[in-house]
Order: C-alpha cells, then sequence, then structure tokens
C-alpha cells in the first residue's frame, strides 16, 4: 500500500511536539472547517461550537501519537468531526420531547435586503430534512471541498455509492427548493402579467 501524501504531516508533527505557533496554526486552519461541518450536519450553532472545539482538542491530543501516510490528517479530522455530529443527531433522537419542535418560517421575508438570508435559511432548512447519509456526502463534497475520492474515503462507500447519494441529495434539494429556481421566478412574474 502506498503511503498517502499529507499536506498536514509536517503541521501535525509540530503539534504533536508542542510548538505553539503549530498549535495555533492548525486551529487557525482547521477550526473554521470543523465549525462548518458540524454547522450544517446540526444545524444549530452551539451544539457545532461545541463539536468543532472537541474535535481540535482531540486533534491535539492524536497529533503526538499520528502515524503519517496512513490516510490523510484532514480526512481523520473530519472523520471525527461527523462521529461527534452523529453522536449528537442520535441523542436528540433518543430524548422523547412533550411539545413539537417550532418549524421554522418558511414563507418569504417582506424585507427584500433579507431574501439572501431568507434563502440561505431555507437551504439550511432543506439540507437539514436529507436523510443522514445524503447530508452528510452533500456537506462533505459541495461545503468543505473533499474530492468525491475523499468524501467516500471518509464515508466508507464506494465513489459509485458516494454519486448515488449526491445525485438523490441533490434531487430532493431541488424538489424542496424548487420555488427559488429561476425559471420558478420568471414564470410567477409571467402570469403575474394580464
Amino acid at each position: 500500500m502506498a503511503a498517502v501524501a499529507d499536506p498536514d504531516e509536517d503541521l501535525v508533527r509540530r503539534v504533536g511536539q508542542g510548538d505553539p505557533a503549530a498549535i495555533q496554526a492548525m486551529v487557525s486552519r482547521k477550526l473554521p472547517r470543523m465549525l462548518a461541518l458540524a454547522q450544517r450536519m446540526l444545524g444549530d450553532p452551539v451544539e457545532a461550537e461545541d463539536v468543532a472545539q472537541e474535535t481540535m482538542v482531540r486533534a491535539w491530543r492524536q497529533a503526538p501519537r499520528w502515524i503519517p501516510g496512513k490516510a490523510k490528517f484532514d480526512t481523520w479530522l473530519h472523520r471525527v468531526g461527523l462521529n461527534l455530529c452523529y453522536d449528537r443527531l442520535r441523542r436528540r433522537r433518543d430524548v422523547p420531547t412533550a411539545t413539537l419542535p417550532d418549524r421554522p418560517d418558511e414563507s418569504a421575508s417582506p424585507d427584500r435586503g433579507l431574501m439572501a438570508v431568507d434563502v440561505g435559511l431555507r437551504v439550511d432548512a432543506a439540507l437539514g430534512r436529507l436523510p443522514e447519509r445524503q447530508r452528510e456526502a452533500i456537506v462533505l463534497c459541495h461545503y468543505q471541498e473533499l474530492t468525491n475520492i475523499e468524501a467516500a474515503a471518509l464515508m466508507a462507500v464506494s465513489v459509485d455509492a458516494l454519486e448515488s447519494l449526491l445525485a438523490r441529495g441533490r434531487r430532493a434539494l431541488r424538489q424542496a427548493l424548487a420555488d427559488l429556481a429561476p425559471e420558478g421566478a420568471r414564470d410567477r412574474a409571467e402570469g403575474g402579467r394580464g
């Protein structure tokens, strides 16, 4: 088996040796991506912050024992972050609630300046309604910008299976957000003219 080239190898080695500059560099380089991953998977900024911080603590603890060449450190870090997200999602399902959770208001925002925020919230809500594996595939490929090969390895599926998850997820998102498509907006505008 060929060794995997890892752009983070030197950084992880220095973190493992306790180099404060390396630790700061790792946090500034990796924390925003872990925070984005957790936010997209959990949809809760407080929980996402907790997951991102715990991921970084685990990276710091693992650094002295890291063996280069088996996998990319970034891939391992994403796996840790995803596992922490899934732990929290499982706990959510296991806790019975007496009341139904509030549903986000899906009506259009009356203020045009808030339209981009509204669209972003709708996309996040639609993403949150996808099955976990489809959401994971979309988050890894589109938001975390991993290649299909990297995402498939991280998810422990074949590239074909990943592409199938991506296709189903994209189709579900297109259906959920159909009214945001330019054609839909054009049709509504033309339908309004008498």
